[in-house]
């Protein structure tokens, strides 16, 4: 790096590092600051000039980060957190007092991180209510569009350009069953067993599409749609299921249930948060969002 004197150095241009990571072009940063497309240029190549690295490279869909700035990234990225994350608790919290926030989230989502959402918020912004609202990647979209929500944890479902997205990681699955059920320990064993399906549809799961991968069916003996309804529909059967591995490490905390390795292929998920392009000067929801970033960081299971 080049020697810059901090004191000279315009500090909005991390900002515009920030945008363009996780945007993906200058057009969609400069969207989203609110800014033209040609500001953004200059502020790239004052960010290059004082890395000392191109930071990002054109490809045929957009700007790729280079190798130093996905190191970067996570250090800006924490440090414009805390900058917000100080500001709102300047006055104690008091400025969000009767203010709502709605969050949409799938339940298995809210089961690994609704309590520490709840308990982060009364301690950083107390006065802030929060609503928790079902989405799933098939209306994700619309719902924060149509401001149903003010935020989304998601795994899908968001493309829009009035809509910027942080990628939160990978997820995978466990299974969960009765903790005086014996473990599968093979693919056939395990489709042999009676399962529990938990989707909206009732009637086909990812389950069913690693099965069949090889070669395999299973009998499902019962169906629900919500998570949160795992730990009462398995305890005391030979039920087994499939979940999010956040929300199995959350059930096996708090029930008697045991989780294990899935003994079939199971594809990974991209789970992504995501906001209104308009919501960038809700100073209140900006903070939430920090909020939501450290606490997941600490409580999910990504890759």
């Amino acid at each position: 790096m080049n020697h810059i004197d901090i004191e000279t150095v315009d500090l909005n241009l991390l900002r515009v590092f920030v945008a363009l990571i996780e945007e993906g072009g200058a057009s969609r940063a400069a969207i989203r600051l609110g800014v033209t497309q040609p500001a953004v240029s200059a502020s790239l190549a004052r960010l290059r000039d004082i890395y000392a690295d191109p930071l990002f490279e054109r490809t045929g869909r957009g700007l790729r980060p280079t190798m130093r700035a996905n190191e970067l990234y996570p250090l800006i990225e924490e440090a414009i957190n805390r900058c917000r994350l100080a500001l709102a608790l300047s006055s104690g919290g008091q400025q969000v007092k009767g203010r709502t926030i709605t969050i949409g989230l799938s339940d298995d989502s809210e089961i690994a991180l609704g309590q520490q959402i709840l308990s982060v918020v009364e301690e950083r912004l107390p006065g802030l209510r929060i609503i928790f609202r079902q989405t799933h990647s098939g209306v994700v979209q619309d719902m924060l569009m149509g401001q149903k929500i003010d935020i989304a944890i998601s795994a899908g479902g968001l493309s829009s350009q009035l809509i910027t997205r942080i990628r939160l990681g990978r997820g995978n699955y466990l299974c969960v069953a009765d903790a005086d059920n014996p473990i599968p320990q093979t693919a056939q064993d395990y489709a042999q067993r009676p399962h529990l399906l938990v989707s909206s549809g009732g009637y086909i799961g990812i389950v069913d599409e690693g099965l069949n991968s090889v070669g395999l069916t299973r009998t499902v003996k019962a169906s629900t749609s919500h998570f949160a309804a795992v730990p009462f529909l398995l305890i005391g059967s030979t039920l087994i299921t499939t979940v999010p591995t956040h929300a199995a490490r959350a059930m096996e905390k708090i029930t008697t249930l045991r989780i294990f390795p899935c003994p079939v292929p199971m594809p990974s998920y991209e789970l992504e948060l995501g906001m209104r392009v308009g919501s960038k000067h809700d100073s209140t929801l900006q903070v939430v969002k920090s909020l939501l970033l450290e606490s997941i960081k600490q409580h999910f299971f990504l890759q």
